[in-house]
């Protein structure tokens, strides 16, 4: 895109609260710096619903690479943040299509997916989402209050968000009161009973989701031990040479926690904590206490696995395996869900239907992100999804495929008609006001941050 003419030119996201639902929405205003549109077919306005990386990456490609960073992004000239707006509630994607020459949805997966099994609704089972949300000062998860007494708690999954939740769950104290998480965060988990945390996942150690980094801070956790099962690590020696160097990596570790690092056992012997990894298992029901009002235990099914390497199938046995827990986290992955009736959905795979990025049968709409893909990869995978639909658009702008010769009202009439509806979107300097506020509060506790915990606190502090 480097010898393309068009010229993009501001951007908006608009956000509710600290949802992952976030909207940037334009390219290109329109105005001459008098405040009166001059529009011309080489100045296409593109609108991003969406303010994750998907969105910022989508954006920053589109303004040719010259910024590296999501805040300069957000700073550039060419572009404009518009948060606290709720697309499909507080405007239509037809409304933003009558002033865009292009719409992208980049609004990530903020579903839960759901277990499918008997006791999932029980006290003492929450989401993954939910609860990151929690300790991370999520508006809309403040109240999770999840109660913290067991000895034992089952996370379900073994991608990097279940490590992560693992290693919360089982940080010394001092350790956490130096990040951002919230101070009644922070105030709950000191007073967690959790001392054993297990990590299940329906397939083998080849197959685990997480990566290498994530792996290893779990190992280097103080005053906490592995506990693994060394009979799921059979025949994975042998695997290790055909294994590509990420995955034979990750894998290795792996096994040398299993089989106890020389030097390290007398170290372990004296933690009060543990955690393990355990392999195919998948969940078959949530057990409830004497009185079925919460959590008691899960019951596994035991798996097997068809196939082999990344591509191997996790198939029940039959035989089932109880294990006693008070806290169950199911982290088996987010899913999209459909914002507006006029954007075409698939329920079943939880995306929006698109090739390369386009849309089907809904011209000048495109995505990107886990919204186009589903929940997969990282970050460098995100932004590779996102330059790729953005290399599709302006393929089309060039072929004609997508008519960008109509004069577009672009900002003017959404900023409009969302003042008409009572809409009062927070900018990207309004947005650095909750930064600032939040630094402040805590670099005086002697954190990153501390974090405003509701989206009331968070709109005074950007009006002000």
């Amino acid at each position: 895109m480097s010898g393309h003419k068009m010229m993009f030119s501001g951007l908006k996201l608009w956000t509710k609260g600290r949802s992952r639902h976030a909207w940037i929405s334009r390219f290109h205003d329109g105005t001459n710096g008098s405040g009166n549109a001059s529009f011309s077919t080489c100045s296409p306005k593109v609108c991003i619903v969406g303010s994750g990386p998907a969105a910022f990456y989508t954006a920053q490609s589109l303004i040719k690479n010259v910024i590296n960073t999501f805040t300069q992004t957000a700073k550039h000239s060419r572009c404009s943040f518009y948060g606290n707006v709720n697309v499909g509630k507080d405007v239509s994607i037809k409304e933003l299509q009558q002033a865009y020459h292009a719409v992208v949805l980049s609004y990530g997966a903020e579903g839960n997916r759901s277990m499918g099994v008997p006791g999932e609704d029980l006290a003492g089972v929450y989401s993954a989402k939910d609860f990151v949300g929690w300790y991370n000062g999520l508006p809309s998860c403040r109240e999770l209050s999840p109660d913290l007494s067991c000895e034992t708690a089952v996370i379900l999954g073994q991608g990097n968000v279940a490590l992560d939740v693992a290693r919360v769950l089982l940080s010394p104290i001092d350790i956490l009161k130096k990040t951002d998480i919230t101070q009644p965060a922070l105030e709950a988990l000191a007073e967690s009973q959790v001392r054993r945390v297990l990590v299940v996942g329906r397939r083998g150690p080849i197959q685990v989701a997480c990566t290498i980094k994530e792996l290893r801070e779990m190992v280097n956790l103080p005053n906490t031990r592995p506990d693994m099962v060394a009979a799921d690590f059979e025949g994975v020696t042998e695997a290790l040479k055909d294994l590509p160097r990420p995955r034979k990596r990750l894998t290795e570790l792996m096994l040398k926690t299993a089989l106890e690092i020389p030097g390290e056992k007398e170290k372990r012997n004296k933690a009060s904590r543990f955690w393990g990894l355990r392999f195919f298992r998948s969940p078959i029901e949530i057990l409830a206490d004497p009185d079925h009002n919460r959590t008691a235990g899960i019951r596994l099914g035991v798996n097997r696995l068809e196939g082999s390497g990344e591509g191997a199938r996790a198939v029940l046995t039959g035989e089932v395996e109880d294990v006693t827990c008070g806290l169950v986290i199911s982290s088996i992955g987010y899913k999209s869900i459909p914002i507006d009736p006029s954007v075409p959905f698939d329920s079943r795979k939880a995306i929006v239907p698109n090739n390369m990025g386009r849309i089907e049968q809904a011209a000048g709409l495109y995505c990107s992100g886990w919204l186009k893909t589903g929940p997969t990869g990282v970050i460098a995978t995100t932004m590779n999804n996102s330059f790729d639909t953005a290399r599709s658009m302006v393929e089309d702008m060039d072929s004609g495929t997508l008519d960008v010769s109509a004069a577009k009202t672009g900002s003017q009439s959404i900023c409009a008609l969302l003042e008409k509806r009572g809409v009062k979107p927070v900018t990207f300097s309004d947005w650095e006001k909750i930064d600032i506020v939040e630094m402040r509060r805590g670099e005086a506790t002697g954190k990153p941050r501390e974090k405003l915990l509701t989206v009331e606190e968070m709109l005074q502090v950007a009006q002000k």
